[in-house]
């Protein structure tokens, strides 16, 4: 196995490029290096510079590689296309910009879900011709970043959008042929969703291109489930907490990559409130070295 290990601008809080409460990104940037990480991945379109001058620039100035990015729009919703359109190719040009390689796509929060995230027994479900669009705009990106940008395209299942559970991640991916479309697991958002994300390594790993190691506060998860309290509120008050501390068994997940030999990034992610009381560097130090602990990170 051999595993690189980077970490995130949502482990800063940063979820949206105009949220006022953002940090700097070259904060993001200096905190990352001096966490140890190798890389740091996009974030959401227009959060880093998309002049590749200015960040090729400071990337070296912190010896990061840029991982990858992550397009996280509304594809359940066809009124949104041109929107989901026009940050797809913006990332994917900045990605080749910097020779990154990772593309990833994540269906957002949608209204009618929210309330039902993690409960897979009670969520609406996408049907008919609003499933087949779904994946149509899916399977549309992925080609573009394929054949247009070179880039290894993911799926990553997310809470509150209509790929969160199981069986719609594994439906979009018959779908979809696998020389198009790979999976990036998110541990966290496989465990808020209700399923374990070592037997679906174990199940898919062929087509798994990324990782992303996210941890789950088990009573926490409780908590925000039975109160319906919204993903962004969960994320605010602990959901996601450093690696080692929650529920996500990275020991035997290590056992399943080195069986497979994987090769490739993992990315540290502890989404959080750009506002909270927590300090995201210290959360990130701790984190890769829990991952050093359990062999998973040099």
């Amino acid at each position: 196995m051999q595993l690189s290990i980077g970490n995130a601008p949502c482990s800063w809080g940063v979820e949206f490029a105009e949220d006022p409460r953002n940090p700097p990104w070259q904060r993001v940037l200096d905190q990352a290096a001096a966490a140890g990480y190798d890389g740091i991945e996009l974030g959401p379109i227009g959060y880093m510079p998309e002049d590749p001058a200015v960040l090729r620039e400071s990337l070296a100035e912190w010896n990061l590689s840029l991982i990858g990015g992550i397009v996280f729009r509304p594809f359940h919703d066809p009124s949104k296309w041109d929107e989901v359109l026009d940050a797809s190719r913006r990332t994917c040009a900045s990605l080749a910009a910097h020779g990154a390689k990772l593309l990833v796509l994540i269906d957002s929060i949608a209204a009618s879900r929210a309330p039902t995230a993690g409960r897979p027994e009670e969520a609406e479900r996408l049907a008919g011709d609003d499933w087949r669009g779904f994946v149509e705009r899916l399977r549309s990106v992925a080609r573009m970043g394929r054949e247009d940008y070179g880039l290894t395209v993911g799926l990553h299942a997310h809470a509150a959008g209509f790929c969160e559970f199981e069986d719609e991640l594994e439906r979009a991916l018959e779908e979809v042929d696998e020389t198009l479309l790979s999976i990036c697991l998110d541990t966290g958002h496989c465990v808020y969703a209700g399923f374990d994300p070592v037997d679906f390594y174990k199940r898919h790993a062929e087509r798994i291109c990324y990782l992303h190691f996210k941890d789950v506060d088990p009573s926490m998860k409780s908590k925000v489930i039975e109160e319906r309290i919204g993903f962004y509120d969960a994320c605010a008050q602990g959901l996601f907490c450093t690696l080692g501390q929650g529920s996500v068994d990275f020991a035997r997940l290590r056992e399943a990559m080195i069986a497979e030999d994987f090769e490739g990034w993992a990315t540290v992610e502890q989404d959080c409130d750009p506002a909270g009381a927590t300090s995201p560097v210290d959360d990130a130090r701790a984190s890769l070295a829990y991952l050093r602990e359990v062999g998973l990170a040099q």
